[in-house]
C-alpha cells in the first residue's frame, strides 16, 4: 500500500511541471489598442485591430507580456526597404575601401612608389591635354582664316559660296568638339591630382597606423 502511495506521488510530481508549463502556455491575455483615439481592451482582437499597435497583458497577473507594433503601410514598407538596401550598398561601399586601402599599403612600400604609379596616368592625360589644345588652335586658326574670307568676299559685293559656307559650319562644329573634350580632359586632371592627395593622405594614416 504504502509503495502504491508513493508511485501516485512520484507521478504526480513529474507530471505537475508539464502541466504548469502548459497552463502558462494557454493563459488568458488581454489586448489592449487605440481605435479613433481612445484605448479599446478586450480578450479577442477583431479583424480590425490586427494591424494596428497593441499592447497583450496576461489576464491572471495584469502583467505586460508583449507589445506588437502596428504594420507598415506600402509606402512605409517600401521605405524601409530602400533604406535597407542604402545601409547594405554604404557598407559594401566601406568594406570597397577598406580592401583598396590594404591593397594600396601591400601594393606599394613607400610614398614615392605610389606616386609613381599615378605619373603613368598622369602622363597620358597630360599628352592628351597638348594635343587637344592643339587641336583647338588650329581649327580656330582655320575657322578665323574662311569667316576672313567670307567678309572680304561680302565687302566686294560679292556672294559667299556654298562651300565656303559649309566648311565655315563644319569647322564651328569640329572647334566646339575640340573644345569640350579639351574641358573633359582638363577635370580628368583635376580629379587625378585630387585623387592623388587623397590616396597620398590615405597611405600616411596606414602606415603610421602599422
Amino acid at each position: 500500500m504504502l509503495r502504491t502511495i508513493i508511485t501516485i506521488a512520484c507521478i504526480g510530481l513529474a507530471l505537475a511541471p508539464a502541466d504548469s508549463w502548459a497552463q502558462r502556455g494557454n493563459e488568458r491575455r488581454l489586448y489592449c489598442w487605440e481605435e479613433s483615439g481612445r484605448k479599446v481592451c478586450g480578450d479577442a482582437l477583431p479583424a480590425s485591430a490586427v494591424d494596428a499597435a497593441r499592447t497583450e497583458i496576461s489576464a491572471a497577473t495584469g502583467a505586460v507580456r508583449s507589445r506588437v507594433d502596428r504594420a507598415l503601410t506600402p509606402e512605409e514598407r517600401a521605405e524601409a526597404e530602400a533604406q535597407a538596401r542604402r545601409a547594405a550598398e554604404q557598407a559594401e561601399a566601406e568594406a570597397a575601401a577598406r580592401r583598396r586601402d590594404i591593397a594600396m599599403v601591400e601594393s606599394y612600400s613607400t610614398e614615392a612608389d605610389l606616386e609613381r604609379a599615378y605619373d603613368n596616368r598622369i602622363i597620358l592625360i597630360d599628352e592628351s591635354i597638348k594635343t587637344s589644345r592643339m587641336g583647338v588652335a588650329n581649327l580656330r586658326l582655320s575657322l578665323l582664316t574662311q569667316l576672313r574670307q567670307a567678309a572680304e568676299a561680302e565687302l566686294d559685293g560679292r556672294a559667299v559660296g556654298k562651300p565656303l559656307l559649309q566648311n565655315i559650319t563644319s569647322q564651328h562644329a569640329d572647334l566646339m568638339r575640340q573644345q569640350a573634350i579639351l574641358q573633359q580632359q582638363l577635370r580628368e586632371r583635376e580629379e587625378v591630382d585630387a585623387s592623388l592627395q587623397e590616396a597620398r593622405e590615405r597611405y600616411r594614416s596606414l602606415t603610421r597606423a602599422e
